[in-house]
Order: C-alpha cells, then structure tokens, then sequence
C-alpha cells in the first residue's frame, strides 16, 4: 500500500517528530525549572522526556523513508492516543498541578492527539499499488 498523497503524511510525521524532540528536549533539560514553574514532578517530566527520545527516533525513521510502510504509522498513531488518554488519566488524580500544568498537559495532550488524526488522514488516502 503507498499513499496517494505521501507527503502529506510525511509531513505529519516530521512534524510530530520536531514537536515531540523539541518537548522532550525542553523536559529532559527543564525539568526541575519545569516542575517548579507547572507543579509537575521533576522525576515524571524527566521520565516522560526521555520515554519521547526512541519514539522520535522511530516517528524520523518512518517519516523520512522513499515509501513511508504503513504498519509503523498504525504504531505511532496508537502511541499518540494512547499518550493522549494517558495525559487525561494522570489530570485524575495521579498528578496534581497547578493552573499552567493543566494547561500544559492538556495542550500537549491536544497538540498529539493532533498529530495522530492528521497521520490517520494520511493514511486514509491509500491506493493499492501493482
């Protein structure tokens, strides 16, 4: 299967991969200024940045391939839900931030769940090849 409109896709993934480094960067880097600043676990925002690392890795990976293979995208696309239900499910109790970490869960949350639907409607424009 390969895409009718590949660098949309390609696209999206790319840019999942920019956004999800920039931020695991930024809590990897940040995240004692973090935890302060979003009353967020230092520990938990450091874990989260280094668990993005191989996944941006793999997300550049698929994303930069001639034909991007299908299969991994599926992979990634259930990540990005999966994170965005986990980033709901910890706002219920298991964390307990302040205002701007709210926020900031939610619009990261947002900003995935995001990427996943765009991926997915990539996907969605597949034609099957000879």
């Amino acid at each position: 299967m390969l895409t009718r409109h590949p660098e949309f896709l390609r696209y999206a993934l790319i840019a999942d991969a920019v956004a999800s480094g920039a931020t695991g960067a930024l809590m990897i880097a940040g995240a004692g200024f973090l935890s302060g600043l979003l009353s967020i676990s230092g520990g938990l925002l450091f874990e989260a940045g280094l668990l993005l690392v191989p996944y941006v890795l793999f997300v550049l990976w698929t994303g930069t391939r001639g034909v991007i293979p299908v299969k991994p995208v599926w992979f990634i696309i259930a990540c990005n839900a999966l994170w965005t239900l986990g980033s709901i499910i910890v706002l219920m109790g298991w964390i307990a931030p302040n205002a701007l970490g709210v926020a900031f869960v939610l619009f990261q949350a947002a900003a995935v769940g995001l990427f996943g639907l765009l991926q997915y409607v990539g996907l969605s424009h597949r034609a099957v090849t000879a």
